[in-house]
């Protein structure tokens, strides 16, 4: 079993289980309500069916034209009669003889003691259930549990100057006691067949949620499983529209980084193979040079003269330049890749830069019969950039530019500012570079190629330009035609501290 499958096997129990739970608290909590509520429709629909029986037991009374109270005392052969006949009948309710204030007087189910303070009945219900002549539901004190509410019927008596009620609790101690026993058993079959009819609705219904909701799931475990098994192509279809947008699009995201990481890497390894063999090219050549003729010293030193041995020594110095420039370069664009160059910016003159690169490259120019030509345009302001990084840009792309141009040619180094920046033009006129080669010019190690000339270097002058142009979130742009010249411009931002320096 796949890690996938494991995990999706694991949210699937959970989601069950949950599932089970939930239902199973949704069950309880129903059967809880509708006994409060049953009890409640009992209570309610017992007390409207029995509302008048108090008025009846005073009316019995008069039948008997005997009174509840004699010289202030009950009448308790009368009241015990009428009440033993009614719960002869109603073994459930319980008959209460009331003062007018509230006080228990006399009662069968009491073992009265008149010597003993009187328990008191809450009178306010009463009150209420008699004005509304029992057509409301309304809970009174049980004298015999205190703090207790029970359903009940009530009516009010006046004999001989006396007051009082006949209060009947519809719902005693003898009824409490058989539903509390039939309670427990009704629970009991109530709770098993909830059980059994819940894990039923929730296996099946379980099943069919859980099989819904986690289709989507399914379907990027899948696809993920396809893209780890290779299929770089696998995507979640529909990303946006499924239950799942933000994971399916996360990973459909993540695919594609991925995949152009890949891209990059491979590109990576080509460029290291490529880097391995022009740079073991390149610097194998001055290095030959070099072996060759310090073998040549030692063997022949004897017979060499003073002439031939300074020739020798100048090719061994110019072959030793060009390794340390070659491993210089290696080492700068090492560094420049790797983003271990933060540029250090500042306002500059970049005329003054132009006027001192200008002087130095003439001498060079001379030897070959080449003009340099510096055209700066008026009051250029200064630029905001780190000076050194692109003086080291210019120095490569003049070093360019002498290396294609043929003797008798010409360079141009124009320089023209705009409100926002400075452009820097340099034009030669050298063989050009084939439209089939520009675009991959400043690539590290690539060099185009070039007609009637030939140059050594792995061409990492251009990639370090166009590295440092990167730094200053500038670009660099090549326009070149055959034998029609090259010509390279780049822009660098004015800088906005101070007005323009004539």
């Amino acid at each position: 079993m796949t890690d996938n499958q494991t995990l999706s096997n694991k949210l699937i129990k959970k989601l069950s289980l949950t599932f089970l739970l939930l239902i199973l608290l949704v069950g309880t909590t129903y059967i809880l309500i509708a006994t409060y509520l049953g009890d409640k429709y009992f209570e309610e629909t017992t007390q409207k069916l029995n509302s008048d029986i108090a008025s009846h037991l005073i009316e019995e009374k008069f039948k008997n034209d005997s009174p509840f109270l004699e010289d202030g005392s009950v009448n308790k052969p009368l009241f015990g009669d009428i009440m033993h006949d009614m719960m002869a009948v109603n073994h459930g309710i319980e008959v209460y003889l009331l003062d007018s204030e509230g006080y228990l007087l006399y009662s069968v189910v009491l073992n009265h003691n008149p010597n003993e303070p009187m328990k008191k009945v809450d009178l306010e219900p009463v009150h209420q259930f008699i004005e509304t002549k029992g057509e409301k539901y309304i809970v009174g004190d049980d004298p015999l549990n205190p703090g207790q509410k029970k359903i009940f019927s009530a009516a009010k008596f006046n004999e001989a100057g006396h007051e009082g009620y006949i209060y009947i609790i519809l719902a005693g101690q003898e009824f409490d006691a058989v539903t509390d026993s039939l309670m427990a058993s009704y629970f009991m079959r109530l709770g098993t067949g909830a059980t059994i009819a819940t894990l039923i609705f929730a296996v099946l219904i379980g099943f069919l949620a859980i099989w819904y909701l986690t289709k989507n799931l399914r379907d990027i475990i899948f696809t993920v499983q396809r893209f780890r098994e290779g299929d770089l192509k696998a995507r979640v279809p529909d990303a946006s529209e499924t239950d799942l947008s933000v994971l399916a699009e996360s990973f459909n995201g993540m695919a594609d980084t991925i995949v152009e990481n890949i891209e990059t890497i491979k590109s990576v390894d080509r460029l290291r193979r490529e880097l391995i063999a022009n740079v073991s090219h390149d610097l194998r050549t001055p290095l030959s040079v070099i072996q060759g003729y310090i073998e040549t010293l030692q063997m022949k030193n004897d017979s060499l003269s003073e002439e031939e041995k300074l020739k020798y020594l100048d090719i061994l110095q110019s072959s030793s330049e060009k390794l340390s420039h070659l491993v210089s370069q290696l080492f700068e664009y090492s560094k420049l890749e790797a983003k271990q160059v933060e540029p250090v910016k500042e306002p500059f003159l970049i005329s003054e830069l132009a006027m001192d690169l200008y002087n130095k490259y003439q001498l060079l120019a001379e030897k070959k019969g080449i003009t340099i030509n510096l055209e700066i345009g008026d009051n250029l302001p200064l630029v905001f950039a780190d000076i050194s990084l692109v003086e080291r840009a210019l120095q490569n792309l003049m070093d360019n530019a002498l290396k294609f141009t043929p003797d008798k040619g010409t360079i141009n180094l124009e320089m023209k500012s705009s409100s926002e920046n400075v452009e820097i033009i340099i034009h030669d006129s050298g063989p050009g570079i084939p439209e089939s080669e520009q675009s991959y010019i400043f690539e590290r190690y690539r060099k185009a190629s070039t007609t009637g000339t030939s140059s050594g270097g792995v061409g990492l002058g251009l990639a370090i330009v166009k590295k440092i142009m990167d730094i200053h979130n500038s670009t660099i742009e090549v326009i070149s035609k055959p034998n029609q010249g090259t010509t390279f411009q780049f822009w660098l931002p004015v800088y906005q501290g101070n007005p323009a320096v004539g």
